[in-house]
């Protein structure tokens, strides 16, 4: 039986509009989510240009409405985080323990944001009487998402707060991640935190719930500097957008740090000319971890690599969804992980552009939009 459901279509050309899609019932290993909440990011903006119709969102919070024959751990009324992340389980890179780069289903690493087998039949979403891809093997920016069964986690969590749970499949995960999983960051550690959007946001928290000693935010926006400190950050430098590369606040940060620089420093500005600017941050044999995802060519003084630098470009934060979103969901449960406060403001799917518009303004550190 099918669903008619409100969506945001990306169209390909630098727009979307809001409009009506048909979901038909899932196959053996698919699962019928009713999204309650939808985290707003710079890739949903990013769809609007892939040059094809897409049915945007890829972070989302929801309750499961219909499973497949063979779904064994979902059933109806689950409450469920959605992961853009479907891990296969079965090649290699699965086997060895990343599957956040799986080689069969992850949307970034097998389809360049495309189809891969971890995404739901393609005919379960019709726009116009046509199958429609959905954003990430997700499409969260509707009313309900058909998904498979590897795309879910569920949440035991009385009263849950859907809007907080549904930001955890991104940007959380990717600023925990990057710090936890990827830098292994140590207890009493030192710390540089390029960029205080929402991911940056994130790494500042999972800074802090691991012991770092010190932690400095930069950031080119006094308000933005502001919010760093709510999240755990120690010192705050403000940038000036003529120092390329931050070389002038290189040399500042590192006598901030014994003269040496500071153990780790992460990048969150997806600015191309700062992906090199952590490796001047740190100190010799420190750790710098690119987070935001820069997909050009750099040119990179080798000089910066001396000595003893380690230089990371972890994707997802290596995601293990049902591993780390349970952790994330106690963290956020004990009141270590901020994720209420992280929402700046929440809108209804009608004001979409409005959301948008808010984000690549800087004006959340996190947008969300809610559903009835």
């Amino acid at each position: 039986m099918s669903i008619i459901s409100k969506s945001a279509i990306a169209t390909g050309d630098g727009k979307f509009i809001i409009d009506q899609v048909t979901l038909g019932d899932p196959l053996e290993n698919e699962v019928l989510v009713k999204i309650k909440a939808a985290g707003i990011c710079h890739t949903d903006y990013d769809s609007l240009s892939w040059g094809k119709p897409v049915l945007m969102g890829h972070e989302g919070a929801g309750i499961v409405t219909k499973v497949g024959s063979a779904v064994k751990n979902f059933t109806k009324g689950d409450q469920v985080i959605l992961n853009w992340a479907t891990p296969c389980m079965s090649c290699f890179q699965c086997q060895e323990g990343n599957q956040h780069i799986c080689e069969n289903n992850s949307p970034v690493v097998a389809g360049g944001n495309g189809y891969t087998p971890g995404h739901a039949h393609l005919e379960g979403t019709l726009w116009q009487g046509k199958p429609i891809e959905r954003s990430f093997n997700l499409g969260t920016l509707s009313e309900y998402a058909l998904v498979k069964e590897s795309a879910l986690v569920k949440v035991e969590h009385d009263n849950l707060n859907f809007s907080a749970a549904s930001i955890i499949s991104c940007g959380v995960m990717t600023g925990y991640g990057s710090v936890v999983n990827a830098a292994k960051l140590k207890a009493g550690s030192s710390v540089v935190v390029l960029g205080c959007g929402g991911v940056g946001l994130n790494v500042i928290n999972a800074c802090a719930i691991s012991g770092a000693a010190s932690i400095l935010a930069v950031d080119v926006n006094p308000n933005k500097l502001e919010l760093a400190k709510q999240f755990g950050a120690t010192d705050v430098m403000l940038a000036d957008k003529s120092d390329m590369g931050l070389s002038q606040l290189a040399i500042k940060v590192k006598l901030l740090f014994d003269g040496r620089g500071a153990d780790y420093a992460f990048e969150c500005t997806a600015i191309p000319s700062l992906g090199a600017a952590p490796l001047a941050m740190i100190r010799n044999a420190g750790t710098a971890v690119q987070v935001s995802g820069i997909e050009e060519k750099i040119t990179i003084d080798m000089r910066l690599f001396e000595w003893d630098k380690i230089y990371i470009n972890p994707l997802y934060g290596k995601c293990r969804p049902q591993i780390d979103f349970p952790k994330l969901m106690g963290l956020y449960k004990k009141g270590d992980l901020k994720l209420d406060q992280m929402i700046t403001r929440e809108y209804p799917l009608e004001n979409l552009q409005q959301a948008l518009d808010d984000m690549l303004q800087g004006k959340n550190a996190k947008g969300v939009i809610v559903f009835n």
